[in-house]
C-alpha cells in the first residue's frame, strides 16, 4: 500500500487528475502509478458483420474494417503511451521522485481492482471522455470504482488546487467514527482546516459524540471549525459548503448493496453528482 494509482484517459480532467495525484503523492511520500485503461473492443462485431455477405457485401470490405480495427487499436496504444510519457515528465517537474506508469487492456474498474493492493490513495476524473464537456456528469466508472473497491478514493475537480480545508459531515454512526479515524491516522488531511459539521438527526447522542469527535480532532493537531446544522441534510451541507468555501469534501462510501448505503444513505451519491470540489471517499 505506498502507491498514489492517478488513473489518466486523455478526457479534459486528464491534467487535474495528475495535479491531484501529485499533490497526494508529495503529501503522503508515496510513489506514483499512472494508469491508463484501454477499453476492449467488442471483438464479436465483425463476426457478426459475417452474415450480411449475402446482401452484396464482401470478405474484402471484412477484412478492411478488421485492419481498420486493428489500427485502431494500435493508435490507442500509441496515445496512451504518449500520455503516460507526458504524466510522468509533468510529475518529475513538479518534484516526484518516484513514478510509474502502466496501461492496460481492460476497463478502468477492472484495472484497479487488479492494481488495489499495491494502493495508498486511488486518484480518478469525475467523469471520462463520453462526458467531458459535461462537469457536472459522473462517470458510470464512479461509482463501480466506489462500490468495488476499499482504498480511499480522491476524485478530482476540473482546474484541481491544493485544498486549505475540507468540510466532514458526521452523524454519529459506527461508519463516521471509522472514518475520523482514518483522517487521523492517513496524512493526506493533515494541515488542512477541517470543518467538522452535523445535522440534527434526532439521535439522542449525536451531540455527545459530535463534541468528542471535535475533541479527538483537535487533540490529533487538526484546526476544526464545527456547525451543528438544521434541516435537510443535503441542502444544509450544501449551503454551509458554499457559504464558508469549502476546497474539498470527505465523505462516506455507500456500502457494496446497491440499496443499503453506510455514511449517509442517498446524500452520499447527491453530494457526489452536485458539487465540483475534490472528494475524498472514504470506507
Amino acid at each position: 500500500m505506498n502507491k498514489i494509482i492517478t488513473c489518466i484517459d486523455g478526457s479534459v480532467y486528464t491534467d487535474d487528475v495528475c495535479k491531484a495525484g501529485i499533490w497526494a503523492a508529495k503529501k503522503l511520500n508515496k510513489s506514483m502509478l499512472f494508469l491508463h485503461a484501454i477499453e476492449k473492443q467488442n471483438a464479436a462485431v465483425i463476426d457478426d458483420l459475417s452474415g450480411i455477405i449475402g446482401f452484396g457485401a464482401t470478405t474484402s470490405l471484412l477484412s478492411e474494417m478488421a485492419t481498420l480495427d486493428e489500427q485502431r487499436s494500435k493508435l490507442a496504444l500509441q496515445i496512451g503511451k504518449e500520455m503516460l510519457e507526458h504524466a510522468s515528465v509533468f510529475a518529475s517537474q513538479q518534484g516526484c521522485k518516484s513514478i510509474e506508469s502502466k496501461q492496460r487492456h481492460s476497463g478502468i474498474v477492472e484495472a484497479i481492482c487488479d492494481l488495489e493492493d499495491a494502493a495508498r490513495l486511488i486518484v480518478i476524473g469525475r467523469s471520462g471522455k463520453t462526458h467531458e464537456q459535461n462537469f457536472k456528469a459522473i462517470g458510470s466508472h464512479i461509482e463501480q470504482v466506489i462500490r468495488h473497491v476499499h482504498t480511499p478514493i480522491l476524485i478530482a475537480n476540473r482546474h484541481f488546487s491544493e485544498p486549505n480545508n475540507f468540510m466532514l459531515a458526521y452523524d454519529g454512526r459506527e461508519t463516521a467514527d471509522k472514518m475520523v479515524k482514518q483522517i487521523i491516522a492517513g496524512g493526506l488531511l493533515h494541515h488542512l482546516t477541517c470543518h467538522l459539521v452535523t445535522v440534527e438527526n434526532g439521535k439522542h447522542d449525536l451531540l455527545e459524540k459530535f463534541k468528542r469527535t471535535e475533541a479527538l480532532l483537535i487533540e490529533s493537531g487538526f484546526e476544526v471549525k464545527s456547525s451543528i446544522l438544521e434541516g435537510n441534510i443535503f441542502s444544509s451541507l450544501m449551503a454551509y459548503k458554499t457559504k464558508n468555501k469549502i476546497a474539498m469534501l470527505v465523505m462516506g462510501a455507500f456500502s457494496h448493496s446497491k440499496i443499503a448505503h453506510a455514511f449517509l444513505g442517498s446524500n452520499t451519491l447527491k453530494m457526489i453528482e452536485n458539487t465540483l470540489l475534490p472528494l475524498v471517499i472514504l470506507r
